[in-house]
């Protein structure tokens, strides 16, 4: 399928040897959702639609490919299972710096998100734990795609709960969901992420094209 003709521009922007940094791309995709395009798989209540617009992050977004970066926010081990996590979750994830582009969104977003997030990176790693023996990062392809699968099927009853040991456990999918919202707004507000929607480098988008990644798990 030809991705050029899913989407329409609203105005031809010349971009600068072929390439945006963060901060024009992600104006670009602001404005776009600004004028009603959907942005892949991000709902516009998840807390990086806020964090986005915020334009004095984006000095240190330039840095993200430094060979001595540390995370700011995440410590060593969330860092690692994040980056696995967003390279299963969307494929490419690795080389467009998600994890690292959301270790800074965190850095400086609000204590009830970053609680939120590690709340959720904590479930997705102890499942992973718990049924394989394993952190996330040490599984293999065939375990993260159980795992993941299973995580993002959304419960017929929305207020169930998993039940083991006598004790009531809340399933995977909001975390899974929450945890998707922020790699799916950090891959595409990268470079890579706008060329897989079919950037070219002289176009903002007013419609989005549909992303390359199914819809469930992706």
């Amino acid at each position: 399928m030809n991705k050029e003709n899913n989407f329409r521009v609203t105005t031809a922007v010349a971009a600068e040897n072929g390439r945006l940094t963060r901060r024009k791309m992600v104006q670009r995709l602001l404005a776009g959702a600004g004028a009603g395009a959907a942005w892949p798989l991000v709902a516009t209540s998840h807390p990086i639609y806020a964090l986005l617009a915020n334009d004095t992050i984006f000095d240190q977004a330039e840095n993200l490919s430094d060979a001595n970066w540390k995370p700011a926010f995440l410590s060593g081990q969330q860092n690692e299972t994040l980056t696995a996590l967003a390279e299963s979750v969307v494929p490419g994830s690795t080389r467009a710096h998600v994890s690292r582009f959301v270790d800074l969104l965190l850095s400086v977003d609000k204590s009830e998100n970053q609680h939120k997030f590690v709340e959720s990176l904590t479930a997705l790693d102890a499942k992973a734990h718990k049924r394989f023996g394993k952190d996330f990062p040490a599984l293999n392809e065939e375990q993260k795609n159980v795992l993941l699968s299973d995580a993002s099927t959304k419960p017929e009853d929305p207020g169930a709960s998993e039940t083991e040991g006598g004790k009531k456990q809340s399933g995977l999918h909001g975390h899974f969901e929450n945890l998707k919202g922020w790699i799916s707004g950090a891959y595409y507000s990268s470079e890579v992420g706008m060329r897989e929607l079919g950037w070219r480098g002289d176009y903002a988008f007013a419609t989005f094209p549909g992303c390359a990644h199914p819809e469930g798990r992706h």
